[in-house]
């Protein structure tokens, strides 16, 4: 009974200086600024602007796809938390050294709060899809409820992948810009601002093996009730089957595992490297 007792009391500490942490990170991200908050939504929606005006009106890319604007700020809002998420917890363990050396908990809290700064503005940056599928009368149905478990996986592949970036980034500094290169190289390859159906069909493989692109392109499907246009394709089309969007799935949940094994074997000498 006693030891229940404790392990209540343990939890609810560190469920304590996860909040605080969150709050704390979160605050600090928009202190001093004079728009404040409006900054975590100003930014995907300038990404959205641009593209939006370059494909729909330059490229015409829109009169292939239905609903164009939704489809493109679907992918923008995604990618901002994809990114933005990882961005945060990678340098998280380091700029949290002195709260590490200083308190008793796990070092995994620090990254995990992080991450809750993120999910916050993610849910701020919501909003601006609730407006659009408003104006473009887009009728809500029971199956949008299928968008939840997609938002959990988003959630989990960027925290595994934040946690795998972070235990490294404290041995390897120079994990920062490889990351920095490779999410502007993602930006291009994960067909945000275009139809993945327009790839030659190896590279529509290749695509869906970034489990972000299968996670985007089934909202998109789930709010827009199926494809939006003759080369909006899922990875069940792409691979030839159901059993073709597990493979994106079985990735994410290799990421996760692989990246807490990594970061509970280098925790014991964080405290000495950062």
């Amino acid at each position: 009974m006693t030891a229940t007792v404790a392990r209540r009391q343990g939890l609810a500490y560190y469920a304590r200086v996860l909040r605080v942490n969150a709050s704390i990170d979160f605050k600090t991200l928009y202190h001093d600024s004079v728009l404040g908050y409006i900054w975590s939504l100003a930014k995907p929606l300038a990404y959205f602007g641009v593209l939006w005006l370059v494909f729909a009106h330059l490229l015409r890319t829109a009169n292939q796809t239905e609903n164009f604007a939704i489809f493109l700020l679907i992918g923008v809002l995604f990618f901002t938390f994809f990114i933005d998420a990882v961005s945060v917890l990678l340098p998280s363990l380091v700029q949290g050294g002195a709260i590490l050396r200083r308190l008793a908990f796990p070092p995994i809290l620090v990254p995990l709060s992080a991450s809750v700064g993120a999910c916050i503005t993610f849910c701020v940056n919501i909003s601006a899809l609730v407006v659009f599928v408003a104006i473009q009368k887009v009728t809500p149905r029971i199956d949008w409820l299928l968008v939840v478990p997609l938002l959990a996986e988003l959630y989990v592949f960027s925290l595994g992948l934040g946690l795998l970036l972070a235990a490294l980034y404290v041995r390897f500094r120079d994990i920062a810009q490889v990351w920095e290169l490779a999410a502007q190289l993602l930006f291009f390859a994960s067909a945000i601002f275009y139809p993945v159906g327009i790839l030659p069909g190896w590279a529509q493989k290749a695509a869906f093996v970034n489990p972000f692109v299968q996670i985007m392109q089934d909202a998109r499907h789930v709010v827009l009730a199926g494809a939006s246009g003759p080369n909006d394709v899922t990875a069940a089309t792409v691979y030839a089957g159901i059993g073709g969007r597990f493979l994106p799935i079985v990735m994410v949940g290799a990421v996760f595992v692989g990246a807490l094994a990594l970061f509970r074997h280098e925790s014991r000498y964080f405290a000495e490297r950062i």
